[in-house]
């Protein structure tokens, strides 16, 4: 029995290991082998850019002017903004900028549809050759579209994502959201990916795809919209690259329970989308198989993969001393996430404590978002992150 129970407890290390260390590595090493793209200058489709919005009145104009300063020739760009039912002034800001931008399209909904059933609506009045996701928090840079763009020259590329910077305005922030460290190697993987062309998850903030791959997202049971429409892309035997230049920022959450909730919504619902294109594990691009299992199943299954862990080598910690050496490293990073609520409760910022702190918070999110899950309690109704 001690023996299963150490096989066991080695494939689950084995599957940690390898979606933080040893997928990284390959698809690095196979982006770096990868021939480099020449950008084609007079390359400049049309392009239509949706956007949802609910109850946006802080940044909605500073979005629809950031769109406009754009360096793109606008009589190639629309902007379709759905506010869904906002109880703001959303709706009378957008209604003054129609009359400025003749680009601008509205659909200002009276019922809450949801960020999926609003982005349905929109891609219906898209004309633009390819459409362009983004929300309204999100700041372009000047070359963000026309760089984002350059990828489609390539036929075979059927979705590009752009680099999402997250900025912390708070400079004394204290409460241990560490967003931006954890992001950092995420962004990382997502640019050698793009190199490989199975860019899994696109940055919801500013990403591409063809408009004729666009696949309706589901509303019956709530999907993560830019992994959903991700997925669909590449499932379809598409590249989906990535930008490293064109460039959009966020602000974080305001604080760490803001970062929590936000965390678990998108938990319950990725969870939904990992299921409906499970046939993914199997798909007949082995690489593209592998990355799915390893960036995506791996990591949202990873609590559990911790916890199973965890026990483990504690039942197998007279086995083996490597074993014993093992539980007391994990013993030693969850006692350091305990010091860094401490802090947090205390306003004390340290990293070596809010680092683990942070990754143990985002992990039972991911556990709350799993039981939300499966008790079918996600909703297609969203309430934006306050950042």
């Amino acid at each position: 029995m001690n023996i299963f129970l150490q096989i066991v407890l080695l494939l689950v290390c084995a599957a940690v290991v390898n979606s933080f260390l040893v997928y990284p590595a390959v698809v690095f090493l196979k982006g770096r082998m990868q021939k480099i793209r020449q950008d084609k200058n007079d390359f400049e489709p049309s392009v239509s850019i949706l956007i949802a919005a609910y109850n946006e009145e802080k940044v909605i104009g500073g979005r629809i002017e950031n769109i406009a300063s754009q360096n793109y020739n606008h009589d190639k760009i629309e902007v379709f903004v759905g506010s869904d039912a906002s109880s703001d002034n959303t709706n009378n800001l957008l209604t003054e900028l129609a009359k400025k931008y003749s680009w601008l399209k509205l659909n200002l909904s009276s019922v809450r549809r949801g960020k999926a059933g609003i982005l349905n609506e929109l891609i219906e009045s898209a004309s633009g050759d390819i459409i362009i996701f983004t929300d309204a928090n999100t700041e372009f840079h000047p070359d963000a579209v026309k760089n984002l763009v350059a990828d489609f020259a390539d036929p075979s590329v059927g979705g590009v994502c752009g680099k999402l910077i997250f900025v912390d305005e708070d400079k004394e922030r204290k409460d241990g959201v560490e967003e931006i460290s954890y992001w950092k190697y995420e962004t990382i993987i997502k640019n050698a990916e793009g190199r490989c062309g199975v860019s899994l998850a696109a940055n919801g903030g500013i990403f591409a795809i063809r408009k004729e791959l666009f696949v309706k997202i589901p509303i019956e049971r709530a999907v993560t919209d830019d992994l959903f429409i991700s997925l669909s892309v590449v499932s379809k035997g598409w590249k989906f690259t990535y930008r490293y230049n064109a460039i959009a920022v966020e602000n974080t959450g305001k604080n760490l329970e803001a970062e929590y909730l936000r965390k678990v919504r998108f938990s319950s619902t990725n969870f939904q989308t990992l299921a409906n294109f499970r046939s993914l594990l199997w798909n007949k691009n082995i690489f593209l198989s592998y990355a799915f299992f390893s960036h995506k199943v791996s990591r949202w299954f990873l609590p559990f993969l911790l916890i199973v862990a965890y026990f483990l080598s504690w039942s197998l910690i007279k086995q083996n001393p490597l074993i014993y050496l093992f539980f007391v490293l994990q013993s030693t990073f969850y006692i350091l996430a305990v010091f860094g609520f401490i802090f947090s409760l205390l306003k004390i910022r340290m990293t070596v404590f809010s680092l683990p702190y942070f990754f143990v918070v985002s992990n039972i999110a991911v556990i709350q978002g799993f039981l939300k899950f499966l008790n079918k309690k996600h909703s297609v109704i969203w309430q934006s992150t306050e950042r």
